[in-house]
């Protein structure tokens, strides 16, 4: 079927829960992603910051293959080898010495608030259940992860939200201290903002952040789904900031492409979740864990890291010599390959026209165009990417 076709199916058959554009990817290779009708496209999405490693990197499907034929699925009441692995793999490159896998970064950070209100509840009594977070902040679609984010649009309609967060400005460490009570038992942020817009906080935040935390004897949670595995030229986002958080999640990008989520954590916090507090049917599976054991090892063993702050040096430059050429362009920002350009003006049109011309591209936040490539883009694929964007920011400027 051509892509019409599917897309007449899909409004048939699919719940409209995104709001689709009309591209129908039939096959991908590193940066590059074909549609069934055989058009190309040079993606600078990544599947959302999830395709760090490009589309069907060779290592991880050589090891999505040999698991497949070995074993997909038992179950979390045996011990699994690969999950073993992988959970070693984390915490030898991490500040975390446990870790829970579950399947998705919602689920990851479900696990993370239920950890916080446990060990605050067994160790400072029921009443430290609060949490912190910002606003303008994305955890999940959970009820508890949208009642932990600090978007209107996205906990609209879905009243009564979960009781117990509280929300305060982004990179504001005055106002933090000043909303904690009695009642607060952590602190849960992303060290780069992704989906209101690659916002990224002042270079002291963080430290500030840990102090208070360690004053008032509170957890600091770091949703990494979305910047940890690579995507700021650190394996996780917190190496940039001096600082290391008592609990971290991930998704997205672990398994470069299979469904997994992971809680990371130390023992003294660990120890809250005993069996039956918490748990996942597919959380770490086989199948899964080994993508993520192939997808961590290509990251840290093929020089991923530095080529990151490389290429993600080079597209800010480029993407700033379209901000002085272009007034409806207000500011790059980012660190590696997370990055952001605020516009005075909608993007939707942008990011239409970009497919047209075969460039994946993405607005958040209405005006805020975001480059999450894959992290082996190449040069000569920003300077396309640069290009097509130059005719577009033409056009629209116009």
């Amino acid at each position: 079927m051509n892509s019409q076709a599917w897309i007449e199916k899909s409004d048939k058959y699919i719940m409209k829960t995104y709001g689709r554009y009309p591209v129908v990817p039939a096959r991908g290779q590193g940066c590059r992603l074909w549609d069934v009708d055989g058009k190309e496209y040079l993606d600078f999405l990544g599947g959302v910051a999830v395709n760090n490693l490009g589309h069907c990197h060779p290592k991880i499907v050589a090891a999505l293959q040999k698991q497949a034929s070995e074993l997909i699925h038992c179950s979390n009441y045996y011990q699994i080898p690969q999950q073993i692995e992988l959970a070693e793999l984390l915490c030898s490159n991490s500040f975390a010495e446990k870790a829970f896998f579950c399947n998705s970064g919602a689920e990851a950070n479900e696990a993370a608030i239920k950890l916080a209100r446990k060990y605050s509840r067994e160790n400072f009594g029921p009443e430290r259940f609060e949490i912190i977070t910002a606003t303008d902040s994305f955890h999940g679609r959970t009820m508890a992860t949208v009642s932990a984010t600090g978007q209107e649009k996205v906990q609209r309609f879905f009243d009564p939200l979960l009781h117990g967060f509280k929300h305060v400005p982004f990179s504001d460490a005055a106002a933090l201290e000043a909303a904690i009570t009695p009642a607060t038992c952590a602190v849960m942020l992303e060290p780069i903002q992704g989906e209101s817009g690659v916002n990224v906080p002042s270079a002291d935040y963080f430290q500030e952040v840990r102090r208070i935390c360690d004053e008032y004897n509170l957890l600091l949670i770091f949703d990494e789904v979305q910047v940890g595995i690579g995507r700021t030229g650190k394996l996780f986002a917190y190496e940039h900031f001096g600082v290391t958080p008592d609990i971290m999640t991930l998704a997205k990008a672990l398994a470069g492409g299979a469904p997994i989520g992971c809680m990371l954590t130390k023992d003294e916090f660990a120890t809250a979740f005993a069996p039956g507090s918490h748990g996942s049917t597919f959380g770490g599976n086989p199948l899964v864990c080994a993508a993520a054991i192939a997808s961590l090892h290509a990251i840290l063993e093929d020089g991923i890291l530095p080529r990151t702050i490389e290429m993600g040096a080079y597209l800010i430059s480029k993407l700033e010599q379209l901000a002085r050429k272009y007034s409806v362009v207000c500011e790059v920002r980012g660190i590696g390959l997370m990055v952001g350009m605020s516009l005075t003006i909608p993007g939707a049109e942008i990011v239409k026209k970009g497919h047209e011309r075969g460039v994946l591209l993405n607005v958040v936040h209405d005006d805020v165009l975001r480059f999450v490539p894959p992290l082996v883009v190449e040069k000569a694929d920003i300077d396309r990417m640069i290009e097509l964007l130059d005719g577009i920011l033409a056009e629209v400027s116009i």
